[in-house]
């Protein structure tokens, strides 16, 4: 379980983290530090054995026959970003602890973070497509938290919904592209689809999958022109901004094309998509970039364009282009990390991040100007640095394409152009921010930050140095180790190094070098170009979208949903009869070869019974409490039925449901008038008529026809492995708890989540309450009949251990925890209405909240419990035991997982009812509503 480890142990770093409320500052952050660590060093005892081409692999059963699994994988592209993803986060982490006011809840900020950090490194150690997917939407949900941190903030709130929304919406084109793969080649394991290229581009789905996978990637790496809604997520803070531009959330669409990169790519379609996104983003950016007045503005364009450029050469057709790609993907997470620090260093020391006030930052604070220019001077592309190394590669291999045919030769024409613009918008950030005079106006005296603050920047800007100028000592290994995965096996020679000689690449070097730099002394040009065109407002263009799908859909809804139930269930039945009906007419015979079960004198009057119930309930409707007393009777016959026919538990939970149901019917009666005004008119009850008899005659007929036809039953199997699977003769119980477990554990969290919600709806709300009955007669004044108190205080222990007995023999004989718990609640509910809700109150303190998190606790618990033995989730145990005083007895594992059953339905049940039963406690005021 060492692979399981590394995101559990930030998962349980955000746990901790949240937890730290009460400690200093100092304490809260060594604490969130301490599991990440952790995580880092496992990550690096792991290392050589990858890096010398091992790939380590973990699988834990999830649903076997769907092919999903639990699995990791770590090999060389995950462990690069994995070092990124812990490297990058322990230094934010420790920088966020400098930055933020004394105002910010910085637990708060580490769980986000960790919770993020925790859905990255899911996604690049997943060795399964589908949970890649649910880390995918799970570094959404937590970048909408991380970027609405500052809640009280309207460009906050908005920025998070713009990058949920659209990320989101790339998640879901990604969740279709995964299906259609794993479709394809038989398997959602990412090492079958990886190994399946030739299969996946033979097939008549890959284009469809591949832009599907691609939208996925391009939303979630801001590409063009899905880029807009990187920008506005500079609402965060700016430690959020550094982790997520650098190492985490848009490195995630990069991670998607390297990963897919030996399955997806060598086809025109991808070159021409890919490589097309890639340099239209590239260029757009980078030219935007240039024009930004706010440091984040500019630093978030930039990253942008570097994204584009990342992408661009994925979709060169040249293995070596993916090499330079995973390399610059190493370069940018350290420049740009070190220089949002560096940002957030200025605005936290001066109040502001525009550049025309940020003048002379130099004489204020040199040392972390000095960063600052190193930093950015990588990202220009300057020798002696890392970004220089990335973009000689990436020029070089701009001229070894054929994408455009003859025109190809644009590619490193555009390239050297992009590298202009890169060296122009990394000059003014230096320029302006640090020199160009004197500053204006700002809020705050600037000087340098604390000591310890800029130990982040420090160490990123020392490997920005450190692997410029010692690239082969430094990121060889990693390097091949990553390129061995993206390519599939084989790697061609490549030398990374300083010098290579007069060549075309260090030409293109030196022409963007110039050209930037005169770009930057002609801005006041530029600027005047720009000033004269047209602006965009992505964000009002955001919002006037979703304003006007909004209005649409509303007026769609209206249209369709105008409040008329009958309206509903007209339309639901003729579209049933149309489609249940229409292939009984084209059926010869409508009995089968088997013949119809004798009806005996006992079914008859049961379904006469039943019969008559139903009708009646339709006849006197308008009648509540008599119809309700009808319906009781279905329910009641139905029950009868269950019995008649061999099944005790069906019978049985359908008689404690019905008695649930009826008491809640009852308590929300009480609010309602006791006689409904007739409100169809006469040509409507025929036409309703007319339908529910053809819908009557239709399903009497499919019913029919299907009992007087054999059929194969699946109860044989369930019959057949019921004792020796699951160790209980009682089939639907085991059935319930073991072969369907899965299933129930999902139930009973709806269940639980339902309670809840009609708790919180019911809680504080106002309702009318008469003073008497419809005939005008007022209530008694006696609420509480002795005789009921006495009765039902006696009956209380006999259903405790009626309840008792009948959850302890449900795995071999009828009975279980949902029935169980349903007679408990029945049991406590008789004593609410017996003696009140204050009563009950001041004897028994009961919180239904826990009960119910205590059930669902448990029986999760019991499905994570199998993999401690190496078995599938929700797999049961049991063996016999011999007793003392007892004798032999099955102990077994399912018993513990009817036991959270067991208290979800108690909680859930006694939640619901016991909140409907507090409202009609109230007294009434002047007559009319409390």
């Amino acid at each position: 379980m060492t692979l399981l480890w590394i995101p559990l142990l930030s998962l349980l770093g955000s746990i901790i983290s949240s937890r730290t409320g009460k400690l200093t500052r100092n304490q809260s952050t060594t604490l969130s530090l301490l599991m990440p660590v952790i995580a880092l060093i496992l990550t690096i005892t792991l290392a050589p054995n990858v890096f010398a081409g091992a790939i380590f692999r973990e699988s834990f059963s999830w649903v076997p026959l769907l092919g999903i699994d639990l699995a990791f994988r770590l090999d060389g592209l995950s462990i690069l970003f994995v070092f990124m993803i812990l490297g990058i986060g322990i230094l934010v982490i420790f920088y966020a602890r400098y930055y933020l006011s004394s105002n910010d809840s910085l637990p708060k900020l580490y769980a986000y973070l960790m919770l993020f950090m925790t859905a990255m490194l899911g996604i690049v150690m997943s060795n399964n497509v589908i949970q890649l997917w649910f880390f995918w939407e799970l570094t959404s949900i937590s970048s909408f938290l991380l970027i609405s941190y500052w809640w009280h903030k309207p460009e906050a709130r908005k920025g998070a919904t713009m990058a949920l929304t659209i990320t989101g919406g790339g998640g879901l084109a990604l969740l279709g592209g995964l299906l259609l793969l794993g479709d394809m080649v038989g398997s959602y394991n990412l090492d079958v689809i990886l190994v399946s290229k030739e299969l996946i581009q033979a097939h008549a789905w890959y284009e469809v999958s591949l832009i599907l996978i691609l939208l996925g990637a391009f939303t979630k790496s801001a590409q063009f022109p899905f880029h807009f809604w990187l920008p506005h997520a500079m609402a965060a803070p700016t430690p959020v901004s550094a982790y997520l531009h650098s190492a985490t959330m848009v490195k995630a669409g990069i991670f998607l094309l390297a990963r897919f990169y030996p399955a997806l790519a060598g086809t025109d379609l991808w070159f021409i998509l890919v490589s097309l996104t890639g340099l239209a983003t590239l260029l757009f950016a980078a030219y935007v970039a240039l024009f930004k007045h706010d440091l984040k503005g500019l630093l978030a364009y930039s990253t942008i364009s570097h994204l584009g450029l990342i992408t661009l050469l994925f979709g060169l057709d040249t293995k070596l282009a993916a090499v330079a790609a995973i390399f610059h993907i190493i370069n940018h997470a350290t420049f740009k990390a070190s220089l949002f620090m560096a940002t957030g260093i200025i605005d936290h020391e001066t109040g502001t991040r525009d550049m025309r006030k940020l003048n002379g930052m130099w004489r204020f604070m040199p040392y972390t100007a000095t960063l600052a220019m190193v930093a950015a001077s990588a990202m220009a592309g300057v020798p002696l640095l890392n970004g220089f190394l990335s973009k000689e590669m990436f020029f070089a291999e701009t001229l070894h394409q054929q994408l455009l045919g003859s025109m190809s030769w644009l590619i490193p024409v555009l390239a050297t152009v992009a590298g202009a613009l890169a060296v122009a918008y990394s000059a003014r950030f230096v320029h302006d921010v640090f020199f160009n005079g004197d500053p204006i106006d700002l809020p705050k005296q600037p000087s340098e930050p604390p000591r310890y603050m800029r130990v982040p920047i420090e160490i990123l800007v020392a490997l920005c140095l450190v692997v410029g100028i010692f690239p082969n000592f430094v990121v060889d290994d990693i390097l091949k180790a990553a390129s061995t995965a993206v390519l599939g096996g084989y790697v061609p020679e490549f030398k990374v190094a300083l010098w290579h000689g007069f060549n075309l690449p260090l030409l293109m070097s030196g022409f963007a070098v110039i050209g930037g730099l005169l770009l930057y002394t002609q801005r006041r040009h530029l600027f005047a170009f720009q000033a004269s065109l047209p602006t965009v407002n992505a964000k009002q263009f955001f919002d006037d979208s979703v304003y006007n799908i909004t209005k649409w859909c509303q007026h769609k809804i209206n249209t369709i949903e105008n409040g008329s139930l009958q309206r509903y269930l007209v339309v639901m039945f003729i579209l049933v009869l149309f489609f249940a009906g229409w292939p009984l007419f084209e059926m010869s015979q409508l009995i089968g070869q088997n013949s119809a079960t004798p009806v005996d004198m006992h079914n008859a009057i049961g379904a006469a019974l039943l019969m008559f119930g139903a009708i009646s309930t339709v006849i006197w409707y308008r009648s509540r409490v008599v119809s309700l007393l009808m319906l009781s009777v279905v329910g009641l016959m139905v029950s009868v039925a269950f019995t008649r026919f061999s099944a005790p538990d069906l019978a049985l939970t359908q008689l404690t449901v019905e008695v649930v149901t009826i008491i809640l019917l009852m308590l929300a009666l009480f609010f309602l008038p006791q006689y409904t005004q007739k409100e169809s008119s006469s040509t409507r009850v025929l036409r309703d008529l007319g339908i529910s008899a053809a819908l009557g005659i239709i399903v009497g007929s499919i019913c029919y026809a299907l009992i007087t036809r054999p059929f194969e039953s699946i109860s044989d199997f369930f019959i057949a492995n019921a004792k020796t699977g699951g160790g209980g003769t009682n089939v639907v119980n085991v059935i319930l708890v073991d072969f369907r477990g899965f299933d129930t554990l999902g139930e009973i969290c709806v269940l639980g989540i339902a309670a809840l919600g009609i708790y919180k709806l019911l809680l504080n709300l106002p309702l009318l309450i008469p003073r008497s009955d419809s005939e005008g007669r007022p209530w008694a004044k006696e609420r509480y009949p002795l005789l009921l108190e006495s009765i039902s205080q006696s009956l209380l222990p006999l259903a405790l251990m009626v309840s008792f007995y009948i959850f302890l023999r449900g795995h071999n004989l009828p009975g279980g925890g949902f029935i169980a718990g349903l007679i408990t609640a029945v049991a406590f509910i008789l004593q609410y209405i017996a003696h009140g809700s204050n009563w009950i109150a001041q004897r028994l303190t009961i919180n239904y909240r826990k009960i119910i998190a205590t059930g669902i606790v448990i029986a999760l618990s019991t499905g994570l419990g199998s993999w401690f033995f190496s078995r599938p989730f929700m797999t049961t145990w049991f063996d016999y035991f011999d007793i003392p005083l007892i004798g032999k007895t099955e102990l077994a594992s399912a018993l513990v997982f009817d036991l959270g059953v067991y208290l979800t339905v108690v909680g859930s049940t006694l939640m619901i009812l016991a909140s409907l039963g507090k409202l009609t406690a109230n007294e009434p005021k002047d007559g009319v509503h409390s």
